[in-house]
């Protein structure tokens, strides 16, 4: 491993503990208020062991540690069914990781009170557990909703002011979905995208990335130019995601008759990044790259191939191993002055290594 990339690593390790560490903290905290707030006798301390015990089992579930399937399952929930679901859940986790407090410090003498109140909890704090609930339940569904870098740039107002920025661009399309239409109905072939642009997110969020749009049958994906090089990410999630359908094309042909044939284009430069609108807020981006991939993924049909990358992209990334890239030559495209030489992507038998996105039924 070279020293850039213990370096890299180091430092996300390094953010994600402090990150943790807040958190754990701002938690702790909360116990303590609620022992000021209603005068509960013992020390403070108490206050914040019972806040960090119901708590941890809860980080543990959102960040996938535990009952990751269960996670996935609720997620794809309409949003009044995750709300109850989330209720559920974070009752049940957080009731046993009372009751083990409560056995701990009781049998260890840090505490002396009936079992009845260290092991169950009382009206008040059951009220003070439920406002955060709602509230924590609320920003993750939101969070959820717009994807996480979308929701901090909304929150802190990023992007208020147009900010110029080089970013990678994946547009993915799913081939014949006018056809599946045709023989399936309408509706059968939107619930065939949701399923498959479900199937996306996980390994857009492996890969840091973040869908920007769905556009008929077509999902956009993009990642800040460093965060896209860095480990070939932008490339490494096309090829889980085909590696995905590949795996579970039995699945697919099964429940929907069919196993997806997809489409998909590279590109990344400079863009002009912008919050827009009054009553509904959105993240866009305006420039020549997000049209210049979107031709370059309409070549994959000229050029019969799958995959197609930019020239521009291509020269700045190393691919990853087992990735072959086919140059097709120089071509005229919408927007541009100047043709645009592009690549096609292709992956030798080694090179396959992702596993299917476990499913959540």
């Amino acid at each position: 491993m070279t020293r850039a990339r213990r370096t890299v690593i180091n430092a996300r390790a390094v953010f994600s503990g402090l990150r943790l560490i807040m958190l754990l903290s701002f938690i702790a905290l909360t116990g303590m208020l609620f022992m000021l707030l209603f005068s509960v006798d013992g020390a403070l301390y108490i206050g914040s062991l019972y806040a960090l015990a119901c708590s941890v089992p809860l980080i543990a579930f959102e960040g996938g540690l535990l009952l990751p399937a269960l996670l996935q399952r609720i997620r794809c929930f309409s949003t009044p069914a995750y709300f109850l679901s989330s209720l559920g859940i974070y009752f049940v986790l957080s009731g046993v990781g009372f009751a083990l407090a409560g056995i701990i410090m009781k049998t260890t003498g840090m505490i002396d009170a009936h079992w009845k109140q260290v092991l169950l909890i009382r009206p008040p704090a059951f009220l003070y557990t439920l406002a955060f609930f709602l509230s924590g339940i609320t920003i993750l569904r939101v969070r959820q909703l717009l994807g996480r870098r979308v929701f901090l740039s909304l929150l802190t107002g990023r992007y208020r002011t147009p900010v110029q920025e080089e970013r990678i661009f994946l547009f993915i399309d799913l081939v014949g979905s006018t056809a599946y239409a045709r023989g399936f109905g309408d509706l059968r072939a939107q619930e065939f995208l949701g399923e498959l642009f479900a199937d996306f997110a996980g390994h857009v969020r492996k890969h840091q990335g973040e869908i920007d749009d769905y556009v008929g049958d077509c999902a956009i994906v993009t990642w800040p130019m460093q965060e896209g090089l860095k480990e070939a990410r932008c490339v490494q999630c096309l090829h889980d995601i085909l590696d995905d359908i590949t795996v579970r094309a039995a699945w697919w042909e099964t429940h929907f008759g069919r196993v997806p044939q997809l489409s998909a284009a590279l590109h990344g430069g400079s863009v002009v990044t912008a919050e827009i609108g009054v009553f509904h807020h959105k993240i866009t981006y305006f420039g020549d790259v997000v049209n210049t991939t979107a031709r370059i993924e309409a070549l994959c049909r000229t050029l019969q191939r799958p995959v197609l990358i930019s020239s521009d992209l291509m020269q700045r990334l190393t691919l990853p191993q087992g990735t072959l890239a086919e140059p097709m030559g120089a071509h005229l495209v919408k927007g541009r002055d100047e043709p645009l030489n592009v690549y096609a992507l292709s992956r030798t038998g080694k090179g396959r290594t992702a596993e299917a996105r476990p499913r959540a039924s």
